[in-house]
């Protein structure tokens, strides 16, 4: 066996010489000492610049001969930034015999565009206007967010959504007054009714256009119903406030009288209501017996007594005008109405038949007793004119 190991040793002895030798492109020169010889594989896997480290970044690196460190002469590296990071220098960088990379890189965090301040509000952000960073929007009272309230930046460095803007969609407010009912005056069918306007309030700006009033305006006179007033007013973003209250005004009123029998009469106002004054009278030949004028009063009862008209009694048992016209002095004037003209043929007769009386009318006339009212109207038509 040992035999046989010593004979392989000799066969291969010849082909250690012979690999020995240098021949081309085996890197090995005879005439270079052992130093020289192994001296170029050291220097070509030896670091040379220093490692790269990019925060936020990553980088890609190949020696030039595939060697273990990625930083020898001739290395090329390739650097990228993170999401969210854009790269300031050059993307590829090379190990250079100076022991210094061909240029500087860093990556910076992205940013979005600073957000614009809406009208009427404003925005808080979390991070700033970097890279995913939320902006939240918010309005000031009195104003509603239109759009997106939450954006956020993106890694295009733009921000998501649309800018948001604040607008006044809150309509003013304005409270009406309160109107009680009211009576109408005495002797009207109306009463004036005033109170204070009202003011509206924009939870906005504050700015507010004309109170703007549909109905009688304060310190008009009311008739008898229900009336509606209404305000109105406007904001600077048209947006309406309304309030409406009513005025109720009511007529006190008594029971309606009426004309006595042969008798007239004249109300004022509207004839029954509270202050009203009904006038009585009476036609030709009767007297007023009662209350001549009635009042409606605020307890709604009619003031003095029922009238009635009765015939008229004269006694015409005197020798005299003046004792005739002392005894119904008062009645005259009715006496005065009812008498026609002297155009009336029915009254030239009557004139002639009193200024002949015969012998029966005589003993009738010089009795003592009262006459009705058309014996009365007769001696009136001689004396009165």
């Amino acid at each position: 066996m040992g035999s046989v190991s010593v004979r392989l040793a000799l066969l291969l002895l010849p082909l250690h010489a012979w690999l020995s030798l240098g021949f081309p492109g085996s890197g090995y020169s005879p005439l270079e000492d052992d130093e020289d010889v192994f001296s170029y594989p050291r220097q070509k896997d030896t670091p040379w610049c220093s490692p790269i480290k990019v925060k936020y970044g990553d980088v890609y690196c190949r020696a030039p001969h595939g060697g273990y460190y990625k930083n020898v002469l001739g290395t090329r590296c390739d650097v990228r930034c993170r999401k969210g990071y854009e790269l300031h220098g050059s993307s590829q960088l090379t190990c250079q015999p100076n022991r210094r990379w061909s240029d500087k890189v860093l990556c910076k965090q992205k940013r979005c565009p600073i957000l614009s301040m809406p009208a009427n509000g404003g925005f808080k952000c979390i991070d700033g206007a970097y890279f995913n960073s939320r902006c939240e929007y918010y309005c000031t009272p009195g104003y509603m967010l239109k759009g997106e309230r939450t954006v956020v930046c993106l890694d295009n460095k733009s921000w998501s959504g649309r800018p948001a803007m604040c607008v006044d969609v809150e309509p003013p407010r304005i409270q009406c007054p309160s109107v009680k009912e009211r009576i109408a005056e005495p002797n009207k069918l109306t009463v004036r009714v005033f109170w204070e306007t009202p003011e509206g309030r924009d939870t906005a700006d504050g700015i507010l256009t004309d109170v703007i009033l549909k109905g009688l305006p304060p310190g008009s006179d009311f008739p008898e119903g229900h009336h509606k007033i209404q305000y109105t007013v406007y904001d600077r973003a048209e947006n309406k406030g309304t309030c409406k209250f009513y005025v109720k005004v009511r007529v006190q009123r008594c029971n309606k009288l009426h004309a006595p029998e042969n008798g007239y009469i004249k109300c004022s106002s509207d004839g029954n209501n509270y202050g009203a004054t009904c006038e009585f009278s009476c036609i030709g030949g009767y007297e007023l017996q009662g209350s001549p004028a009635r009042v409606c009063q605020s307890n709604l009862a009619w003031s003095g007594t029922d009238p009635t008209c009765k015939a008229m009694k004269i006694n015409v048992g005197v020798r005299t005008a003046a004792a005739l016209l002392d005894q119904f002095y008062e009645k005259r004037r009715l006496l005065i109405v009812s008498t026609p003209t002297a155009r009336n043929l029915l009254y030239r007769a009557q004139l002639s038949m009193l200024q002949e009386p015969d012998s029966s009318e005589k003993g009738k006339a010089g009795g003592s007793g009262a006459v009705p009212m058309a014996e009365a109207n007769r001696i009136d038509l001689l004396l009165l004119p």
